[in-house]
């Protein structure tokens, strides 16, 4: 009997310090095993998102239909009534980087609240805790495909002289945001178990990044205005979704190839930015259940 209580009193403490002891690759290795070995868990959890998002108002997923839509008919007011005219076809203009721009915000959104709602899983020890944030991420990826419906739909009725086959490249952009959004909603569902402001605070920095990229007006009007504010101008060259935004609209207002160059080199960093968010979170998720 006295062998018993001997064992476990020497596994406990082999498991902490084998955790302490994991490098910062090793702890990134053990995040991507975790997620590809619960992808099972993972679109559960995705199911399960979008059930309780249709359930929760009348329309539903429908809402990634008519949102879209009712915000380009807001920015479009301001725009062409407001201010001044604005380029051609501006409805599509715009309407191409709200749709990309409202899947991160919801991503972003639903990401901060990821870990810190789910505090009776969180206490389970063997729970894969970085499933969470990568589930809300993917669970936008579905919202974005409701999206593409108003697209399609102002694409055929009312700009089909915009239809080209560089439309067939948009997974491809996304893809990349995809990457992305991966490391920020990592990163800021770690962040805001211990800093509860950060889902106050990412509401506005969301606001600001908006009107800090080229979604409203065009990138030469934005690099005009950097001539005058070299500020401006070092924000909208480092800004990934100035990168983005002119991609999808090359395939969707312009008709031409995305910025190849450009996304490929977002790419590579997005890769950094999800290898230096997991291994923060795993660097600090044995925290989580004294925090929570």
């Amino acid at each position: 009997m006295a062998s018993i209580p001997k064992a476990s009193k020497a596994a406990a403490p082999a498991y902490r310090s084998s955790s302490k002891r994991r490098s910062g690759p090793g702890l990134v290795v053990d995040g991507f095993r975790e997620v590809w070995g619960r992808r099972r868990l993972i679109r559960y959890l995705v199911q399960a998102d979008m059930k309780k998002k249709g359930a929760d108002t009348l329309l539903g997923n429908l809402w990634w239909v008519i949102d879209p839509l009712m915000l380009m008919a807001v920015y479009v007011i301001l725009v062409t009534v407001i201010t001044a005219k604005p380029q051609p076809d501006y409805p599509l203009f715009i309407f191409s980087a709200i749709l990309p721009w409202k899947w991160f915000t919801a991503t972003m959104g639903d990401a901060v609240g990821s870990v810190v709602g789910q505090e009776r899983l969180i206490k389970q020890l063997h729970f894969p805790k970085l499933v969470l944030p990568v589930a809300s991420v993917f669970s936008g990826v579905t919202s974005f495909a409701f999206g593409l419906i108003p697209l399609g739909a102002l694409l055929i009725f009312f700009y089909s002289d915009r239809i080209s086959p560089y439309l067939l490249l948009i997974p491809v952009i996304a893809f990349v945001q995809l990457v992305f959004s991966l490391g920020m909603a990592t990163m800021v569902s770690a962040i805001n178990v211990f800093y509860r402001d950060m889902g106050n605070a990412i509401r506005y920095l969301l606001r600001l990044w908006f009107y800090l990229s080229p979604a409203l007006y065009s990138a030469q009007q934005l690099e005009s205005l950097g001539v005058k504010n070299p500020t401006i101008a070092v924000i909208f060259n480092l800004n990934p979704f100035t990168i983005l935004f002119e991609s999808y609209r090359n395939v969707i207002y312009n008709g031409t190839p995305p910025l190849w160059g450009h996304l490929v080199g977002l790419l590579v960093i997005s890769a950094g930015i999800c290898c230096l968010a997991t291994w923060m979170f795993k660097r600090v998720e044995p925290a989580f259940a004294k925090v929570l």
